[in-house]
């Protein structure tokens, strides 16, 4: 966080109760959205801050299935975007978001 800004760097897909990876990249979309999220609110920031999104996939169908994660977090909210298509350092990887919020 500096000031009014909160840069929640690169959060990838692992279960937070047992810390592997899902098989499915929605279901890894879920989870990082989920991290993401509960990070901005320890902060006091809201999805609705969020004014940039990144998202990293390891293999270009990965898009059509992650788009109901990203409908379900953000709806309403259209925060920049960019979608780069590349490897990941660990193979169970599927996706990998990062976001930057503006409070205000």
């Amino acid at each position: 966080m500096q000031g009014d800004w909160c840069f929640v760097a690169g959060t990838t897909g692992a279960d937070p109760v047992t810390r592997t990876f899902p098989d499915s990249v929605l279901d890894q979309a879920r989870n990082a959205l989920a991290t993401i999220r509960r990070v901005l609110e320890a902060e006091g920031f809201s999805l609705s801050d969020v004014v940039r999104a990144n998202y990293v996939i390891t293999d270009p169908s990965y898009v059509e299935a992650i788009i109901p994660a990203l409908s379900e977090t953000f709806g309403e909210i259209r925060p920049a975007a960019m979608m780069v298509v590349a490897g990941l350092v660990n193979p169970a990887m599927k996706i990998e978001i990062e976001v930057t919020a503006l409070r205000g």
